[in-house]
Formats: structure tokens, C-alpha cells, sequence
């Protein structure tokens, strides 16, 4: 089933089920840093219906076919707003199924009041979530993420089917969005604290058929509508952030060749892209510059650095782009007629693909996570919250989020990235903590809206 993610990655142009993702605005508890769960006391703030109104605006070019949401008040009139922009109006429709993650005995606790009454559970709930549980009515074990991320599995299960090839719209909370998306391509429960839902950002999943067919993560917590360049800080951040970006695009890109590790330059518009990143990026602190030492990607890192002269380049050979060995250079026809059934696999399962003269997707990945680690150990400095860029290629970036998300090799189609596109990763608690997928794919600073309108080109 990967073959048919893979072939719309390749421009194939009907999608199955395009799915958008919102979380509600801010809410009361939210700005009080109160715990919410399942209580319905909580409301929106002004800020939350500013932004709501603004992800109204936002969305009000697309079509959308289904809406749905949760009926918890603080994610119900979020909708409301929403639904009043849409140049379409299907009907909002509140299900249980998208209700938010149910943490009975810590509702309308401040969260520090819980790091200080439940220290263990509060602890295992960071770093463990899948093992956390909360003992109730004296002996039932409850666990939290495992049910909500069961939940979310039941939700795509009974509405996907009823939207081949449509869009359906998603408002609801921190919890179930991140169990939607993660039961979606595959992220284990484990990793439920390992990506970011901000107020009113938005997701964005392709699904290639039912529940259980390949998914393709778009992009992961948008917030450019808001105003917002990046995604925020976690409360207490102390270690650095890494801004992972893809080269702009080449004439081959383009034209989808194959490149590989042939060194082909940026054309024009693949400039351009460099240029909107380094603005989109202009007004970041910058600490740190790393880029494979590629044409491409150096050539989109020295572009993003014109505005910080400082910086200088740290180029990392193992950031180099897959090795495609014979393939380079030939068009996937070219492919299909010279090295019968090996295209047809590459496509279906990755992992298991030896490049003719060339690399495997495990090489790759063990160069580059090793590459990876060796960065966050380098720039993780107690003393300063580091912030810089890492510009490489459309497979080492994708292997990197795919590591950071528990996912393996052969997920590699269910993750997105753009030429241009910026994704945010986070270590909070420095390099002996784990990873925080802030942000993933941003790509409105290129001129696509939400969605990213980037050609899809050969690797």
C-alpha cells in the first residue's frame, strides 16, 4: 500500500482524503496554565477568538466537504468562528469520538500543583507516556494516552470512508490532535510527547485510501496565520533548536531526475525559495550554520545567511543526499525500462532497495542519525539556548524526522519536505532529554497558503 503514497508523492494529482487539522484557540485554562482534559468549565479567551477568526480567513479559500469537532466548548465555538469564514458550509458536527484526553484526577489543577502533588506519576506522564496511568475509584487502572490514542484509531476508522478524494476539516484539542495524526502514519504512543500542538495551528494529513492505507504528514503545527514566525518555546526550554531545511529547488527537481550525489545547482526559482527562507528567518537569532556541502544546500544556507554575516558554515558530508549509484540522472520512465521491478520496489518498500552502484536507505540512515546526535551533542550548551539552521536534502531530512518520531527506513514516504520548507526540532532539556517536534514542513513563506505547492521531484 506504500506504492500508492509514493506515487502521489510523485505527482499523481487525486487525493484520497486530504485531512486539516486544527486545535481550539486559547482557552481560560489554557492562560491560567491549568490542566483541562475533559472538563467542559474552561472557555475561549479573546486571544483564542482572534486567532480562530484568523484561521477562518486562512481557510476560507478551500473547499471543505466535512467538519467536525469536539464537543467540548472551548473547541466548539473555535469551529463556530471557523465555519462562519468558510466560503462552503458543510455542517460542523460535534462527536464524542475527538473529545480530548480524559486525566480525571488532575482536571482544574495547575500543572504545578500536579508536578508537585503527583512527582512520580507527573514524571512518567513527561518522559513515559504510554506506561502512565491513573488508579481510579480505587482500583481501575486508567492509561490515559493509550486511550486516547485508541479513540483516534475508532475515529479515523468510522469517518474516513466517507470522504474519498475530499477534505474534511478537524477542531479539537492538544491530545487527540497529536493522537491523530501519530495513530495515523504509524508513530507510537511513546512518542506522545514528542510533537507540538500551539493554539489554533494547523496539520495537515493526505490519506491514500481507509485507515491503515499510507498517510502522508503535510506539514505539522503550522502558526505563520497567527502572525507567529515559529512556533514557541516550551515552558522551562533550556536546550538548543535545530531549523531543518530542505535546498531550494534544481532544474532536475524540477524535471524529476534522480540526483543523488550528483551536485547539481540551484535554478532560479530554487533561489527564490532560498531567499523567501532567509526571510521568513531574517529576524531569528541564529547561533549556529550546518549544511551538507552539496551545491544545493550550501548554496540555501550561504542565501539564509546573508542576514546573519556572522555565522559560519559547518558543512557535514555525512548531510549528503542519497547515493541513487546508476539511477542518477534518468527519469523515473528511464528507471523502469533499464532496471525492471526495482523502481516498482523502491516504491513499495524502500528499505529493501540497493541502489545500483549506490547506497541503501539503512547506509543513509546510519550516517546521518549518526551526523544528527553528533550535532545535538556540539550545540547543546547549558549555559545558552541555542538556535540554528541545518540545510540538507529531501531523503536526510526526512530519515531525521522519521528517527525523531519513532518511525524506521521504510516510512520514509509518509513524511513531507518541501524545497525551502523549515522544520522546528526542539531538545528542551538539552541533549540527555528527548526531542520535540515543534514544526514540520513550514512552507507558507514560499507563496502556497497552507499547503505545499513545492514541485515534487526525484529524490
Amino acid at each position: 500500500m506504500r506504492k500508492l503514497l509514493y506515487q502521489w508523492y510523485w505527482r499523481i494529482e487525486k487525493l484520497a482524503t486530504r485531512v486539516i487539522i486544527v486545535r481550539h484557540g486559547q482557552s481560560s485554562y489554557n492562560a491560567l496554565k491549568m490542566i483541562q482534559g475533559r472538563c467542559n468549565e474552561s472557555v475561549i479567551t479573546e486571544k483564542g477568538i482572534t486567532d480562530a477568526e484568523k484561521v477562518g480567513k486562512t481557510l476560507s479559500e478551500y473547499n471543505i466537504d466535512g467538519f467536525y469537532c469536539s464537543p467540548l466548548q472551548r473547541a466548539l465555538k473555535t469551529a463556530e468562528i471557523i465555519h462562519q469564514n468558510l466560503k462552503n458550509s458543510p455542517v460542523l458536527q460535534p462527536i464524542q469520538q475527538l473529545l480530548e484526553i480524559d486525566l480525571p484526577l488532575w482536571e482544574k489543577m495547575k500543572k504545578d500543583e500536579v508536578k508537585e502533588k503527583y512527582t512520580d506519576e507527573y514524571k512518567l506522564w513527561k518522559e513515559q507516556p504510554d506506561k502512565f496511568k491513573m488508579i481510579l475509584d480505587g482500583n481501575t487502572e486508567h492509561y490515559p494516552v493509550l486511550s486516547l490514542y485508541e479513540q483516534a484509531q475508532n475515529f479515523w476508522r468510522e469517518i474516513i470512508p466517507q470522504y474519498d478524494g475530499k477534505t474534511i476539516l478537524i477542531v479539537a484539542h492538544n491530545g487527540i490532535n497529536r493522537c491523530l495524526i501519530m495513530s495515523a502514519i504509524g508513530i507510537p504512543p511513546e512518542r506522545y510527547q514528542s510533537i507540538q500542538q500551539s493554539n489554533c495551528c494547523i496539520n495537515i494529513l493526505n490519506f491514500t485510501g481507509n485507515f491503515g492505507a499510507p498517510v502522508q504528514l503535510e506539514s505539522l503545527n503550522q502558526t505563520a496565520h497567527l502572525g507567529e514566525t515559529l512556533p514557541s518555546f516550551r515552558p522551562g526550554h533550556q536546550g538548543p533548536r535545530f531549523l531543518l531545511v530542505r535546498h531550494g529547488e534544481t532544474d532536475w527537481n524540477k524535471a524529476g531526475r534522480f540526483q543523488g550525489i550528483k551536485d547539481i545547482p540551484l535554478n532560479d526559482n530554487g533561489k527564490k525559495q532560498a531567499q523567501k527562507a532567509a526571510d521568513f528567518l531574517k529576524e531569528i537569532q541564529l547561533d549556529f550554520a550546518v549544511t551538507s556541502p552539496m551545491l544545493r544546500p550550501k548554496e540555501t544556507a550561504e542565501i539564509i545567511l546573508q542576514s546573519h554575516p556572522d555565522i559560519n558554515l559547518n558543512c557535514q558530508k555525512d548531510l549528503m543526499e542519497i547515493g541513487h549509484g546508476l539511477w542518477e540522472g534518468k527519469l523515473e520512465s528511464e528507471i523502469k525500462t533499464e532496471f525492471p521491478g526495482l523502481l516498482e520496489q523502491w516504491q513499495s518498500q524502500p528499505e529493501t532497495v540497493q541502489m545500483p552502484e549506490g547506497e541503501n536507505l539503512q547506509q543513509v540512515w546510519d550516517r546521518a542519525i549518526a551526523c544528527w546526535e553528533q550535532l545535538v551533542k556540539e550545540y547543546d550548551n547549558s549555559q545558552d539556548s541555542l538556535t540554528g539552521i541545518v540545510v540538507a536534502h529531501d531523503a536526510i531530512n526526512k530519515v531525521i524526522i522519521c528517527y525523531l518520531l519513532g518511525l524506521k527506513p521504510a516510512d520514509i514516504w509518509s513524511i513531507k519536505q518541501g524545497n525551502g520548507a523549515v522544520t522546528v526540532i526542539d531538545y528542551p532539556h538539552g541533549n540527555e532529554g528527548k526531542p520535540v517536534l515543534q514544526a514540520i514542513n513550514i512552507t507558507s513563506h514560499l507563496g502556497g497558503g497552507i499547503l505545499d505547492k513545492t514541485a515534487a521531484g526525484a529524490l
